[in-house]
């Protein structure tokens, strides 16, 4: 393979936006060769953001993978397009790579890690808070043992809600805010500690006029997830689509000698007070105006700018990604995810089946 690897991005929406500003800051390693979306106009648009010149434009993802000479299928599509796209890069002998969630079942995922290998192909799998500087940084500290041993972590995402169309119907998206904001704890977690969880319990606000604000989703407005793991840790992981005021990743760590604190996105150095508002301050922030934390390169300190050089120099030399960016480990992400929505109905805690293999 040569050493630019060449990207064919299906989707030119809002998580393409995240992946084609990686992409911009690794062109010593990838070349985006063709862009495909149904929307007239999306694929130039995105590529004329991003200064692109000499890609193909394409309005069907068939039409795209049948002649686009490329390495990888990148899907930044809506949760439930994950499965088809992906099977059909596979079936032509792609490479791919998928945002989250993996599918929106799990018999899919299922399919996808057996299409992947019967293609001799890799499957990776979209988790940008595996990259996040602050995190990475963290997590030298917990090894170092700045606070002994883990006992207790405590990690949520959330926000004032999706305003896609497909997010509202848990035929599309797969549930609401846990497989939608929750995959992002859940798959820290389980990469943290090797997918070895024991045994969880959960509850959530049960979607449609359950739901605690957003009564016209199908899928749960707010959900919560107690987990233990086999090294003796315990994990409460949350998503909500209740936060006003902009996006909040946070994530705490307690130990035998200490306590961590961690913001992915309210930790900004600028403070800002306006009158009239500014153009951009965080992501899904209602208002500008008034007091603020304008972020400084957003995307960089989420992960995502890593995380796409992660997965050129694993496409470019035919390595899979490390544990958490696998497509095995976003199958087990869902497999979890399924289990909360199960516990949370049934009002049962349940045992990670696999522990009786």
């Amino acid at each position: 393979m040569a050493e630019q690897v060449k990207v064919l991005l299906v989707g030119a929406a809002f998580s393409a936006d995240l992946h084609m500003d990686g992409y911009s800051r690794c062109t010593d390693i990838a070349k985006i060769v063709a862009i495909c979306d149904k929307v007239p106009g999306k694929p130039a648009e995105i590529a004329e953001r991003y200064g692109l010149s000499d890609v193909a434009y394409y309005d069907d993802y068939k039409t795209a993978i049948d002649n686009v000479d490329c390495d990888v299928v990148d899907i930044c599509l809506p949760n439930f397009l994950h499965y088809e796209v992906a099977m059909y890069a596979f079936s032509k002998g792609k490479n791919v790579i998928t945002e989250k969630p993996i599918a929106t079942k799990v018999e899919h995922g299922i399919e996808m890690l057996e299409a992947a290998n019967k293609a001799g192909k890799k499957l990776y799998y979209a988790e940008d808070w595996l990259f996040a500087p602050a995190l990475n940084k963290a997590m030298e500290l917990v090894e170092e043992g700045a606070i002994g041993r883990q006992m207790y972590i405590r990690a949520r995402e959330c926000h004032c809600g999706s305003h896609s169309p497909f997010a509202q119907s848990i035929e599309f998206c797969g549930g609401g805010s846990m497989i939608h904001l929750g995959c992002h704890p859940i798959g820290f977690m389980l990469s943290m500690k090797n997918n070895e969880w024991t045994e969880l319990v959960a509850m959530t606000s049960g979607g449609k006029e359950n739901n605690m604000w957003h009564t016209g989703m199908e899928g749960e407005d707010w959900a919560a997830v107690m987990m233990k793991f086999a090294d003796g840790t315990s994990a409460l992981l949350e998503a909500n689509y209740l936060a006003t005021g902009g996006m909040e990743d946070s994530i705490e760590i307690y130990g035998t000698e200490g306590k961590m604190a961690i913001d992915l996105t309210f930790s900004s150095p600028i403070h800002l007070y306006s009158i009239p508002g500014v153009n951009y301050t965080v992501e899904k922030a209602e208002i500008t105006t008034g007091w603020s934390r304008p972020a400084v390169d957003e995307k960089y300190n989420l992960g995502y700018v890593a995380e796409i050089r992660h997965f050129m120099e694993s496409v470019r030399d035919n390595k899979d990604a490390k544990v958490g960016l696998r497509g095995i480990d976003g199958l087990e992400i869902l497999k979890v995810v399924n289990l909360i929505y199960k516990s949370a109905k049934e009002g049962v805690k349940i045992i990670n089946p696999a522990l009786n293999k």
